[in-house]
């Protein structure tokens, strides 16, 4: 073997090692999802939206993290359909147990408080319901949340 080959095997056999990761698996909650749909039932009244139409709700998971912004499609040029939020904080997953920390929120009554709700994920679809109470608000309903999971 001369001189100028051993390089090239080297380079060879550095290039076909396998990379062991060191990194923890990734949460199946982490990624970007749009609201599709919500359903509220609060004093036994339903009501449904549907996110695809008129507003766009997203929120955004990370490792430790959540956030979330919704606003209407009209650019807030139509005074009865105008709207816009947007929070967020920590989160704790626990199997199907996911609380969120509501550190920041444009409605800032909601700032401060828990939000527990059950999750399921099939695919690319999140649901997450729960009892959402703010006393000081006069809140306190079943949320059922349908999402789909943005691609990058």
């Amino acid at each position: 073997m001369n001189r100028r080959t051993l390089p090239f095997i080297l380079l060879v056999v550095s290039a076909c090692t396998a990379k062991v990761s060191t990194d923890p698996p990734r949460k199946p909650i982490v990624g970007t999802w749009k609201l599709i749909s919500g359903t509220l039932i609060e004093k036994g009244d339903t009501t449904i939206t549907d996110y695809t139409r008129n507003l766009s709700f997203i929120k955004i998971i990370n490792d430790t993290h959540f956030s979330f912004m919704n606003h209407d499609l009209n650019g807030g040029k139509d005074s009865t359909t105008a709207a816009y939020s947007s929070g967020g904080g920590k989160y704790d997953l626990a199997g199907d147990k996911y609380t969120e920390h509501l550190e920041y929120c444009s409605d800032r009554q909601w700032e401060g408080l828990d939000f527990s709700f059950t999750v399921s994920i099939n695919s690319d679809t999140l649901v997450q319901q729960g009892v959402e109470v703010v006393e000081s608000a006069g809140v306190n309903r079943l949320n059922i949340e349908k999402y789909a999971r943005l691609k990058d």
